[in-house]
């Protein structure tokens, strides 16, 4: 399997329920910002409002380093609006919801099952440039955690603005990070 880490975003264009309309997207939404694109399986399901209630309530915190969140399924633009409309935990949803009936960005992600028709779970961070620079994929029935994502992101985009350094297990913002060099070998 050939990794996507590294590798620009494919062309797409979708539909997506944003701030009660619904608005097409393209690659061109992505250039120039931070972004997370977040798969999950379908609408109305149990573990998928649980994961995204908790990227609602992480938003300002992703918006706060310049990251625009999109959450993803094979569901229509419709359908969000529906789930948006009826699931109180939904309703604090304040990023775009896009759709992917046909699973075009599933398949370019590596994350669309064709024989199901839905999207395994999948995390991924997309530069300005429009390079992934982290993907993680879950199987369906394990949720994600997006403290962590947050954190992951925040170490990429400190690695993207410091290119001599780099971030160890478990770093935080204000932590201490490494300069690779040959003083460093062995020493860790």
């Amino acid at each position: 399997m050939k990794t996507i880490i590294n590798t620009q975003v494919v062309d797409f264009k979708v539909e997506a329920y944003h701030n009660q309309k619904f608005i097409t997207l393209t690659q061109e939404n992505l250039k120039d910002k931070w972004s997370i694109f977040f798969f999950y399986p379908a609408d109305f399901t149990f573990v998928c409002p649980t994961e995204l209630g908790d990227m609602a309530q992480k938003y300002d915190a992703f918006k706060a380093l310049g990251v625009e969140v999109y959450s993803i399924s094979s569901d229509t633009h419709f359908t969000h609006k529906a789930w948006h409309d009826t699931s109180e935990t939904i309703k604090k949803i304040n990023f775009p919801m896009i759709a992917d009936p046909t699973g075009h960005l599933g398949r370019s992600f590596g994350v669309y099952i064709d024989e199901a028709g839905l999207s395994y779970r999948g995390s991924f961070l997309i530069n300005p440039e429009g390079l992934i620079k982290i993907a993680e994929i879950h199987d369906n029935g394990i949720g994600r955690n997006a403290d962590e994502l947050l954190r992951k992101t925040q170490a990429a985009i400190f690695v993207a603005t410091h290119p001599n350094e780099v971030c160890p297990a478990k770093w935080r913002p204000g932590e201490k990070t490494l300069k690779p060099g040959l003083d460093l070998v062995g020493k860790i």
